[in-house]
């Protein structure tokens, strides 16, 4: 007969935890790497709108140079601040899960410790 399992291993909780809190943390990071992408595809284009006009008076070009970096400056600053808000996301659901964690492992080693002296006791 052979000893070995013919089951897959299970994997343990804190492993399940890490590998949760893993991909919370990736599809942050993606995230935050798809939005920078399209803000900066947004600012060329914009950028490539004013180059190619030139109008021909100078105030209309320094108009249009502020709106664009107004505009890139916003989207520039809610993209960083959608990341910044994921990011504080990510860390509180993090935290979280680490907490219960915490509690659980509290919990079960408070049930062992009297089990385990009931035993010795017993054992005597």
């Amino acid at each position: 007969m052979s000893t070995k399992s013919t089951q897959p291993e299970e994997k343990g909780f804190f492993e399940k935890v890490k590998e949760t809190i893993e991909e919370f943390w990736d599809g942050t990071k993606d995230k935050a790497e798809d939005l920078k992408e399209a803000v900066e595809d947004k600012y060329d284009d914009l950028k490539e709108k004013v180059t190619a006009k030139k109008p021909a008076a100078k105030r209309k070009v320094v108009a249009v140079k502020h709106e664009v970096a107004d505009k890139a400056h916003t989207a520039a600053t809610k993209t960083k601040t959608a990341a910044a808000n994921a990011k504080a996301k990510t860390e509180t659901k993090a935290k979280a899960i680490a907490a219960k964690t915490k509690k659980e492992v509290a919990a079960v080693k408070a049930k062992v410790k009297p089990a385990t002296v009931k035993t010795a006791a017993a054992a005597k």
